[in-house]
């Protein structure tokens, strides 16, 4: 009996220990899975980082080279780093405290919107959206009036502009056979004046007062789309 109890105690042992080994060789494929998992994603992200500075980049030359002799007489410039094409003359653009578009800047989104949007065509895949945002100064006409009352006042003008702005950009007859595809992306952000241009860190009240055609590519959308499967 003795001896019985003894062999009965060995098999019992063994069972837990081969129940140890598959349970490390599972832990095991996991960990190994997972870090493939792991480096395949890294991998994801450095491609994806690495096309869209491809994108951002090629996007800024081809608007520099399509642009260039028109910057100087549009009072308009073209940041690198956020793709924005900068309209700075506000005299230009509307009148003051109005959303009504002038017709001087009616001719320049003539000559401009149509090749802006022929350039931007052409990474279609890897644009999501275009943003038309509109800036204002901290100012506002009528004086003696609250820093937060200005700033709303400011907000309902600078959505009014840049929905003025996108209807008659939208509307244009010589994008006509792209306007279905302009409708899914293109936007108007009203922003006040949460954006001032800072000279020396100081308002610059006349340049802070501007319209911006912003490029916003889908990296973002596919890198949250990675780290969603965490």
């Amino acid at each position: 009996m003795k001896h019985q109890h003894t062999e009965d105690e060995g098999e019992h042992w063994l069972s837990v220990s081969d129940m140890m080994s598959g349970l490390m060789v599972i832990f095991l494929f996991i960990a190994i899975t997972y870090m493939m998992q792991i480096s395949e994603d890294r991998n994801q992200l450095v491609e994806i980082a690495v096309t869209y500075e491809k994108t951002k980049s090629a996007i800024y030359e081809q608007l520099l080279v399509e642009f260039k002799d028109d910057l100087k007489k549009w009072n308009a410039e073209i940041d690198k780093q956020s793709l924005a094409f900068r309209f700075q003359e506000p005299d230009v653009l509307f009148n003051v405290g109005e959303a009504e578009i002038k017709d001087k800047f009616k001719v320049i989104l003539d000559e401009f919107f149509p090749r802006y949007i022929k350039i931007l065509k052409q990474y279609q895949a890897d644009i999501e959206e275009i943003r038309i945002e509109g800036h204002t100064s901290s100012e506002w006409s009528t004086k003696f009036l609250s820093p937060e009352k200005s700033y709303f006042l400011n907000m309902e003008l600078s959505q009014n502009r840049t929905r003025a702005t996108l209807e008659y950009c939208l509307m244009l007859p010589q994008i006509a056979s792209e306007r279905a595809w302009i409708k899914q992306i293109l936007t108007a952000n009203g922003l006040s004046s949460s954006k001032p241009i800072l000279v020396n860190g100081q308002e610059d009240t006349v340049h802070s007062r501007r319209v911006e055609f912003k490029v916003k590519t889908n990296s973002e959308t596919q890198i949250l789309k990675i780290l969603q499967r965490k």
